[in-house]
């Protein structure tokens, strides 16, 4: 017992001293992959892709009637957990606007679906490059995977959101023995969806095999930062709100534009985490690794 205990101490003291190196490491490769601007270019994406994305969900939605309830739940979830500020001028414009795109012909719906399998494609190949890899998918491979996503991911969306609401309704009868327990877990829920996504997103878009004990502390990670960032932006909307005095009745399109790209950065720096922790990551690292002795190999 003893001996474990101090090869659970040692190993501790090996990680605690490797910590500078590795975050050195860490902000190397963000500069070196260049987040910020992969991230204003995704951001960019977005925007454009991001009526389409909504059209054609809708779309989906509207061909299965019963699923009514559940796309209006999921966009009241997503504007209240997922968007800081504004959410309701938000949600109001873009609903309109996805509303005036389902009133379009056949090609031209197709032409929006082109248009949101484009933003896909970007995050994949951003991902792609962060993880150093440079084989690509064949083209058909890769169109069915786009296409599962665009086509799937509405529906897995409202069904994880459905199975969590029946959850914390039985769980709310937890009250009685456990006050606040439902509120608590209500407060959880944007947390694990979060991260539910970001492990999904490390784990399948990369055309490489992804550990998942790199990719849920990498989620957990950017869920956190997201968070985070959320509740600044939002402090700083509320308190500093000179924009609405620089761009008047417009000012909610910088303010969307600034958060889909404070989001995309997230979503980079947790990528770069997952990449760093990762076993295929070990050949990039410095000649810093220490045996059990604590010496230097």
């Amino acid at each position: 017992m003893n001996e474990k205990v101090a090869h659970y101490k040692q190993q501790l003291r090996v990680l605690i001293r490797q910590q500078p190196t590795w975050w050195m490491q860490y902000i190397n490769r963000c500069i070196d992959d260049q987040i910020t601007v992969n991230a204003g270019y995704l951001a960019y994406v977005t925007l454009l892709s991001l009526v389409p994305l909504i059209a054609v969900g809708v779309a989906i939605f509207s061909a299965f009637p019963g699923f009514e309830d559940t796309r209006i739940a999921i966009e009241n979830f997503l504007f209240t957990n997922f968007v800081p500020t504004s959410s309701d001028v938000i949600k109001e414009h873009i609903t309109s606007f996805a509303g005036n795109a389902n009133q379009m012909t056949a090609v031209g719906i197709g032409f929006l679906a082109a248009i949101a399998l484009l933003l896909i494609r970007n995050v994949d190949a951003t991902l792609n490059r962060i993880w150093r890899i440079k084989t690509k998918r064949p083209m058909m491979i890769s169109f069915a995977v786009y296409w599962m996503v665009l086509s799937l991911g509405p529906l897995l969306l409202g069904a994880s959101i459905g199975v969590t609401s029946y959850i914390v309704s039985l769980v709310s009868f937890a009250d009685q023995g456990i006050p606040g327990f439902s509120g608590f877990l209500l407060k959880l829920l944007p947390y694990l969806i979060s991260m539910a996504g970001f492990i999904m997103l490390y784990t399948l878009v990369p055309n490489t095999r992804v550990s998942f004990k790199a990719a849920v502390p990498g989620a957990l990670f950017a869920a956190l930062l997201f968070e985070l960032t959320k509740k600044g932006f939002a402090l700083y909307i509320s308190h500093f709100p000179s924009y609405e005095v620089i761009y008047g009745a417009v000012a909610t399109i910088p303010i969307l534009f600034v958060w889909v790209y404070l989001s995309w950065v997230v979503v980079l720096l947790g990528a770069e985490f997952t990449v760093c922790i990762g076993p295929k990551n070990i050949e990039d690292t410095p000649d810093i690794i220490l045996d059990e002795g604590g010496a230097n190999k």
